[in-house]
Parts: C-alpha cells; structure tokens; sequence
C-alpha cells in the first residue's frame, strides 16, 4: 500500500498526518520506551523458587575450619588502669562504659538497646551490638569486660537466624568485627567465627551479573539477588579479602576482586556511580548520583582497598583520584553567604538535575580525603577536606542542640544564612561521620581545632542524648527540649565513641595507619604488602 493513501483512508489530509499525528506517534513510543527503561532499572528479580535454593545447596562445597594462622600484629594498649589517658579520654570511656552497662543490663544477647524504655531491639538475632563493641572495649582498655564479650562470642554466637538479612550490614558489622577483635587480640575464637560467619554467606557470593545478593537467609542458606545498592555492593571487599588472608581460603577474596572488577569496568559519569545498580548488574540510570546514602562507602572503600593491599592496585587509586575529580566537577558547590563547601547530589543520570541537600552520611568524605593525604596522594586535597569539615560541623553548631540533623540544605540562595534546616529529616542518631572526619583531620593536620569541635559534639552528646538507660537518638535537633528516639544504634559504640575516644589519644602510633585500616563500620583491618 502506497504511503499516500494511508491518510485519504482516514479522512484527513497529508498535512495534518505529517504534522499532527506522526509527532503525536513519535511522542507515545518515547514514553513507552522511556517508560521500559525506568521498568527495566526497578525490576527486581528474585531467585528463589525451590529449584534455585536446591541449585545453591549443591554449589557450596565443604571449607576448612581449621586457618592457616597469619601474624597477629600485637599491640600493647592501656590497661583498665592505665594513667596514660586525656582526661577528656577518660570522659569518653565513662560515657562508653555507661552504654555498655546499660546494654548489658536491658539488652544482653540482643542485637540493639531501647534506652528509653530499657527494652530490647533483634533485627539480625546476632548479638550485634557485642560483636560491634569488641574492638572499642579493645581499645579504651576494658580487658575485664571484652572478656565477658569474647566468652558470649564462643559460647552463644551461631548464624543460624530463620529470617533474611541484608549482606552488607552482616559483613561490615559482624565479619569485620570478628576480624577486628581476632587482629587486636590475637584469640582463635574471633576467627573460627568469622570462618563460620563467612561459609554461611556463600551462597550470597555466588555472583549473578558480577553482583551479590542482597539479603541472605542464614539458617537454610536462601539468597536474594535483586536490585542493590553500590554501597552495598562495593563495601564489602575489604572484609571478605582479610578473611582470605587470615584463613587461607582464597574463595572470599576471589569474590572480592570479582566485585571490584566488575565495578572498575561499569560504565560511570567522569568516574560517578548512580546509587543503585539492578538485577542485570547495570546501573540503574534513574536512580541519584550522590556522595550521600547508598553510594557513600563505595568512594571509601575505592581508597581504603588500594591501601588494604599495600598501595599495589594502582586502578584502585585512579577510579578513587577520577571519582573526587569527578564529585569537584558535577556535585561540590559553595554557599552565597559565606562560602561553605557542600556536596549535593544529581537526581539521576538523564537529567542531572542538581539537588542542594547535603546529608550527614557524606560528612565521612573530608576524612577519606584526608586519608589518602596521609598515604601520599595529592595535598591539595586536604583543603577541600578542611572545607567540607567545617560545614559539617557548621550542621551541629547552627542547631538548637548542637547535634547535627539527617540532613541540610543549601536550596536557598540567601545571604543571611549558608543552609537551612529540613523539618522531615531534623533528626539526629548518634551518627558517626563527622567525628570520623574530625579524627583524620587532626592527624593530616595537628590543628587542635578538630579536638575542639569533637568535645563540643561530645559534649552535646552527654547533654541531650545521655538517658538513664544509655543514649537515645533526638527527634529533632530544632526543639529546645527534643523527645528521645528509643534506639541506640550500635555504631554509636562502635565508631562514634571510638572515633571521640581516638581524637584525643596522644600517642597516635598506637593504631597507626601504616599497620591498619578502618572499614566503614570503623573496624580495624591490617594492611598487607601486596
């Protein structure tokens, strides 16, 4: 049929088919094609049907449970009666000691404390604030108590839980904790654990499209593979390669270096990752581009892996130098007012729209930066970092508590003030970004500034967040006398304290960071040559 009967078929002229209903045509098919890609990045596809789990059972093969032992770095820290602390050290012990009891008292065996009312939170059943705390009752010297923790580890910790957990949260908290304490003190008991923990995660390792799964069932061995986070996706190298090199068990390592390959080769926006990648291991394009909220980590650990393994991946350290080159081009931006330096984010990749909110999570990224000027890379660096810290500082001091909220923006272009506060995310947590970043400052820098900052957040911490049953969450930050949230996190143990309590050490080289390196739960792993 010839085209110029088409039209006289339906009653209209050429005209008005060229210029009315082939646009109108052209318009449906890129909203259905439009509409297919968005289908296509948010399709999660879960595997697991009986014939799946049958599938996974058979691939595990049998591991050793008896390591190859590795060197144990030994370290000669304080004893519960060491006079060699700062006072504001010792301060900080008590407020740890004062979590810890009251944990112990309320919470026992259980995941999380509810300090308001000296409850009980179990959402891995893994003992996860014990297991987190290890390596901080460690460190502040609190012999009698790890000991008490290291007895429940041996005698009460099995992965054995009937429910799905997430995969990243199981590794960065418990496998990097077990390794953590296993390095500082040296006990067996740490390790066979982690060997445990880690052949219950094989099937999740069991890679589809170069990814793991997202949350794993731990009694029965089920996977779910599904769209994941980068975070999730890229943090949990670093644990999986230490438990290799302290067993002897190539697997996990294999899987890590499988991981960050197959991130090294995605295709990425000047070195840029969206937040989330989808069940065919692509980045979902419609998802934000951001240093914020799942995709935070996997900047941190682009670094934190090139030193891991001795500065010997040199592709490791360029995708981390192209990403920050990538984060001053596309999402550093600075206030009218005064100049703050902030990183906000992009909606997605299509429109790049830019977002103006900074969240608290992006305030690790100061101290990354100046971590990798403490392991030889570009100085200039430490300026930006110095910036950014001040402005996340800025989100404390600027509040009605001093403790800073989820989040801020910059979105209105005032000379009268550098951010304004979000009623809906005016929260704070006992999130530990901002001391991890106050921490790495003082050592790029000595400036006692840092010091200062810290013990004002500390302090506000003991003043706001200290309840009788240990220390709660703020609802927010903007009320005078701010209602509690009934949650204490396990990070507040495990990295906010330790970071408060390291800021102030004076003898820095007692952890130093030629000999380790702390994951993103602030867990510390040993650096190796190669």
């Amino acid at each position: 049929m010839r085209f110029s009967v088409i039209p006289s078929m339906f009653g209209i002229t050429r005209m008005k088919f060229l210029f009315i209903i082939v646009p109108i045509t052209l318009l449906l098919i890129y909203v259905f094609v439009t509409f297919v890609k968005i289908l296509l990045d948010s399709h999660e596809d879960l595997y697991d049907t009986p014939a799946d789990r049958d599938r996974y059972r058979k691939t595990l093969a049998p591991r050793p449970l008896t390591p190859k032992l590795v060197p144990v770095i030994d370290l000669e820290l304080p004893d519960d009666h060491s006079t060699e602390r700062s006072s504001k050290q010792k301060e900080i012990r008590k407020a740890f000691l004062h979590a810890w009891n009251c944990y112990k008292r309320y919470a026992w065996g259980r995941d999380e404390l509810k300090p308001v009312s000296k409850g009980w939170i179990d959402w891995m059943g893994l003992g996860l604030t014990i297991v987190d705390s290890l390596d901080t009752l460690w460190i502040m010297g609190l012999k009698d108590e790890f000991r008490i923790a290291r007895n429940w580890v041996a005698d009460n910790l099995t992965f054995a839980r009937d429910a799905d957990l997430q995969l990243f949260e199981v590794v960065i908290r418990e496998l990097g904790g077990l390794l953590s304490a296993y390095h500082l003190s040296g006990d067996q008991v740490f390790l066979t654990k982690a060997i445990q923990l880690g052949n219950a995660l094989l099937p999740c390792l069991k890679l589809e499209n170069g990814i793991p799964c997202t949350r794993i069932n731990l009694r029965h061995g089920f996977p779910t593979f599904g769209s994941i986070s980068t975070a999730e996706v890229g943090s949990i190298e670093m644990e999986l390669r230490e438990l290799s090199r302290s067993s002897n068990i190539a697997v996990f390592e294999k899987v890590a270096q499988d991981i960050t390959s197959h991130l090294h080769r995605m295709r990425k926006l000047d070195s840029l990752v969206p937040a989330y990648i989808n069940p065919n291991g692509n980045f979902m394009r419609t998802a934000s581009i951001t240093v914020g909220p799942s995709a935070d980590s996997y900047y941190e650990y682009l670094l934190k892996q090139w030193i891991q393994t001795g500065k010997k991946h040199d592709w490791l350290r360029n995708d981390y130098l192209k990403a920050v080159d990538g984060i001053k081009k596309h999402l550093l931006r600075f206030s009218p007012r005064s100049g703050l330096a902030y990183v906000g984010s992009y909606s997605d990749w299509y429109s790049r729209h830019f977002r103006t909110v900074m969240e608290h999570l992006a305030c690790f990224f100061p101290g990354t930066l100046a971590l990798g000027v403490l392991h030889g890379l570009d100085p200039s660096h430490l300026n930006l970092a110095e910036n950014l810290t001040k402005t996340c500082y800025k989100m404390y001091e600027k509040s009605e508590v001093r403790l800073a909220p989820e989040a801020v923006s910059f979105g209105t272009q005032s000379y009268h003030q550098d951010f304004q506060f979000i009623l809906a995310v005016a929260q704070n947590v006992l999130r530990p970004e901002t001391v991890e970043s106050l921490f790495y400052m003082y050592l790029a820098t000595q400036d006692e500034k840092y010091r200062q900052w810290g013990w004002q957040i500390f302090k506000a911490f003991e003043k706001h967040s200290r309840v009788e049953g240990g220390y709660a969450g703020i609802s927010s930050v903007l009320a005078k006398t701010p209602s509690h949230i009934d949650k204490m996190e396990s990070f507040f143990l495990a990295e906010t304290l330790k970071y408060l309590y390291l800021l102030f050490s004076d003898s820095q080289d007692v952890l130093s960071i030629r000999h380790f390196v702390f994951n993103t739960e602030a867990h510390l792993l040993p650096i190796h040559d190669s």
